[in-house]
């Protein structure tokens, strides 16, 4: 009888980290970050029926780079569980520090089983408060544990390198207008410390609006508020609640939208199966 081949179990976790950065580098770069009203989500995608970010509950909104399959079935568990307790409890018990707590319960016992893959997957868990002190950001990465961001962040591609350039460049109290370009310049550099357009069609923009009178925060930002904004010189923030033609309303908090989100849609651009 053959001696069963040995892998140490420092060797193997090693060996499933590296797996799950490297699905996590193959997808495009996005970044999260905080100006004078709320919270900005940034990233390219030429798909305008998936998404890279959702609502979960009235102030949370959900970020991920990676697979989109698996990503999604997380966001659609956040949607439940945040629906749940909101029902059960109270809609202040829903919280972006439970919500991650969740997630990285999920994502940490996965890494550890042997018996499937990691989830190749990075995400952001953010919450707008009353004050910009009040702001919550969380990146949990694929082994489930949980950082605590302030600022911005980056998650995705090459999340480092847009790290460090959004760590030497956003300031607090900025604008949204200031934000949004200080993003899209951050996303626009390449690993060579070059820098390419993206045009404002292959942006997706969303925000978590503090000064919004609605309950829920949440809000895509499209068409040519999206444009207004890019062209705008950053002395004043274009109100999120301004009409768009092409703004639809997002159906993100309701489970029951899942599915017409993935099988109702086609996509003029189909995405990689890594976003």
């Amino acid at each position: 009888m053959s001696t069963p081949f040995y892998v140490s179990p420092q060797q193997a976790m090693a060996d499933r980290a590296e797996y799950a950065r490297k699905g996590i580098a193959r997808g495009r770069s996005l970044v999260v970050l905080q100006y004078a009203d709320g919270i900005v989500f940034v990233g390219e995608n030429p798909s305008r029926a998936l998404h890279k970010f959702s609502e979960i509950y009235d102030r949370i909104g959900f970020a991920a780079a990676g697979k989109y399959n698996e990503y999604e079935n997380l966001r659609i568990g956040g949607v439940r569980y945040a629906d749940l307790r909101g029902y059960t409890y109270d809609r202040d018990d829903v919280t972006a520090r439970g919500l991650a707590n969740v997630y990285a319960q999920t994502l940490g016992t996965i890494f550890s089983s042997a018996g499937e893959k990691p989830y190749e997957v990075e995400l952001v868990v953010a919450e707008v408060g009353a004050t910009p002190d009040g702001d919550q950001i969380y990146r949990l990465p694929h082994d489930g544990s949980i950082v605590d961001e302030h600022g911005s962040v980056a998650v995705g591609g090459s999340s480092e390198q847009i790290s460090t350039y959004l760590d030497q460049r956003h300031r607090e109290g900025m604008s949204l207008a200031e934000a949004l370009k200080l993003a899209v310049q951050a996303l626009s550099r390449d690993t060579n410390g070059g820098e390419r357009e993206i045009p404002a069609e292959r942006l997706e923009v969303a925000v978590l609006d503090r000064t919004r009178p609605q309950q829920r925060k949440f809000k895509r930002i499209v068409g040519r508020q999206l444009s207004r904004l890019l062209d705008a010189d950053g002395a004043a923030s274009t109100p999120t609640d301004a009409p768009s033609d092409t703004e639809e309303p997002d159906s993100a908090a309701s489970p029951s939208a899942d599915t017409s989100e993935d099988n109702g849609k086609k996509d003029t651009a189909k995405p990689d199966s890594t976003e």
